[in-house]
């Protein structure tokens, strides 16, 4: 019989680690709620032109990475960014006009074809936010300030936050002109990639990772040089914001970001604690895409955070599985239905509770408790079922003491407790 593996670039997220996913998602889920955000989910399968017209013809992701399925004459493919159907849905579905939905987030797996490798791979899964109708400064100021406020919340230090202004249509084609024109004479010491890009959008240029191309671009003229008067207000705005927040930042002339939808603010963050693929996250301003997409012409701004590479940065690494306080152990045919009502009075009661399959020995159910990492065990044999007095055993000090059957719902009570105490 053939033994399947996962594709090559996905992966099982498997007990034992899978904690450390539910708790980067239930903190993402309280910070958002504290700023006023909304939690949407979208399919993971839309139309191929979504992404052509909102991430860009020219860019990697269209080019080389979209998963895309043709089904008769529909073209569709498997999400690689989650900004553009949580705009494609705020249009359809017109939130723009239902209270409170100008801000939200997503949780959930996106897909590119790229080559797997440490925190990266084919299927991953991203934390986004999206803000959407407000153009003000604070408002990229103060959702930079909730990535962080959540990154604290989760421990995660020695992050450092790169800023850029990417423009605008006012500014940004004088910039693409002198930047053209800079590249002309290096377009051979460029790799292929960025020699195409020279002429679909030089701006990609300056997003290559590529050492000989970084060091073709050294004395390259810069975006901000060439900074409208209102982009270049908007840009010190933003950045004054951050520095009332005490949030210390670096500007990064070739921040650019992989998509064409970016205007005015471009950020990411990095961390050394990734290796040389440090960023961890990234987003910015997409004052023009609602409109692109078929809404009104209202802006936006967001982030998106690889879930993969943050879990890689937690302080205590992937967390222990969920403790068990009690596992039921009947000793016999008759204790079945009696432990299994036991077992059900303590979850009712808000313990954790594990009923044994099968009939096996004291023994081998201590031994499995042990296992396990439970706390307690609640043993049925023929003595406690016929007095209606279980024994519970600490497994920790080896104590043992009688509770009635009635008292199941206090003794949970008296668990979490104790639990809560230990910390």
């Amino acid at each position: 019989m053939p033994r399947y593996q996962s594709l090559r670039g996905t992966r099982d997220i498997l007990p034992g680690e899978v904690e450390a996913w539910q708790r980067v998602e239930r903190a993402a889920r309280e910070v958002a709620t504290l700023y006023g955000f909304r939690e949407i989910r979208t399919p993971i399968l839309e139309a191929t032109d979504l992404f052509v017209r909102s991430v860009g013809a020219s860019t990697d992701i269209v080019r080389k990475e979209m998963f895309t399925f043709q089904q008769s004459d529909d073209s569709m493919t498997l999400r690689p960014e989650g900004t553009a159907p949580t705009v494609r849905a705020f249009v359809q579905a017109g939130l723009e006009r239902t209270p409170g939905s100008d801000r939200l987030f997503y949780i959930g797996p996106m897909f590119r074809y790229e080559r797997p490798q440490k925190g990266r791979q084919r299927q991953f899964h991203q934390l986004g936010v999206e803000v959407l109708g407000s153009d003000d400064p604070l408002v990229d100021a103060e959702t930079i300030e909730m990535l962080l406020a959540y990154l604290e919340r989760l421990g995660v230090t020695g992050t450092r936050l790169l800023i850029n202004s990417v423009g605008d249509a006012e500014c940004r084609p004088l910039y693409r002109e002198l930047l053209s024109i800079f590249l002309e004479p290096r377009l051979e010491r460029l790799c292929e990639d960025c020699r195409r890009r020279s002429s679909e959008n030089p701006m990609r240029v300056l997003d290559c990772k590529n050492e000989s191309c970084r060091v073709a671009l050294e004395g390259a003229p810069t975006i901000l040089d060439s900074l409208c008067a209102g982009c270049r207000e908007h840009f010190a705005s933003v950045r004054a914001a951050l520095d009332a927040y005490g949030i210390p930042h670096a500007v990064d002339p070739r921040l650019v970001r992989g998509l064409d939808y970016y205007v005015r603010t471009a950020f990411e963050l990095v961390s050394d604690g990734l290796g040389a693929q440090n960023s961890l996250m990234g987003g910015g301003r997409y004052d023009g895409l609602v409109r692109e997409l078929g809404g009104r012409d209202i802006p936006g701004f967001g982030w998106a955070l690889g879930l993969e590479r943050l879990i890689l940065l937690l302080p205590d690494g992937p967390a222990a599985g969920p403790r068990l306080d009690v596992l039921v152990a009947p000793l016999h045919a008759g204790a079945r239905i009696p432990a299994a009502l036991a077992a059900r009075a303590l979850r009712r009661g808000g313990a954790k509770a594990l009923l044994e399959g099968g009939e096996r020995g004291l023994t081998a159910h201590l031994r499995r408790a042990d296992r396990l990492g439970a706390a307690h065990v609640l043993i049925l044999g023929e003595e406690e079922t016929s007095s209606g007095l279980y024994t519970l055993r600490d497994m920790r000090s080896g104590e043992q003491r009688k509770v009635p059957a009635g008292n199941l719902a206090a003794l949970a009570g008296e668990i979490q407790g104790a639990t809560q105490e230990n910390g």
